[in-house]
């Protein structure tokens, strides 16, 4: 698996192509905010959880870069590694086409916490992620 900490697979649906039978680029957005999602959750962290807590994880900034489309019926798998860069996190996400491994997506994400309203470190980001955190 190399640099990656964790993949999801996904296919793609009907409705989630446009007109030129290949998927929107809106929801390629989708796709790698759902394997975030799965991600934390993997490592036991709720997003319900954490806004109870007054911790609120939010994109700050994306970048996408698309490679190949994709389908309706394909399967994809998504994949990402992350590393810290002051109190930001940046997830890269490269999704790939399954049946070949082909090249679809190549995206960073770079979140931040607030916390109470105000933004923060996140000592609980810091200890869950260190394990997974990129050189």
């Amino acid at each position: 698996m190399g640099k990656y900490i964790y993949e999801l697979t996904l296919k793609v649906r009907d409705y989630e192509c446009d007109l030129q039978g290949i998927v929107n680029n809106a929801n390629y957005q989708h796709y790698i905010e759902h394997t975030r999602h799965e991600f934390l959750s993997s490592t036991g962290i709720s997003f319900a959880k954490l806004h109870e807590q007054g911790i609120d994880p939010v994109v700050a900034r994306l970048n996408m870069a698309f490679k190949t489309p994709l389908k309706s019926g394909d399967e994809f798998v998504s994949k990402l590694y992350l590393k810290k860069e002051g109190i930001k996190y940046v997830f890269y996400q490269d999704i790939f086409r399954k049946e070949d491994m082909k090249p679809v997506l190549k995206s960073s994400v770079e979140t931040v916490c607030v916390v109470n309203g105000r933004l923060s470190t996140c000592p609980l980001f810091d200890e869950v992620f260190a394990p997974y955190l990129s050189e």
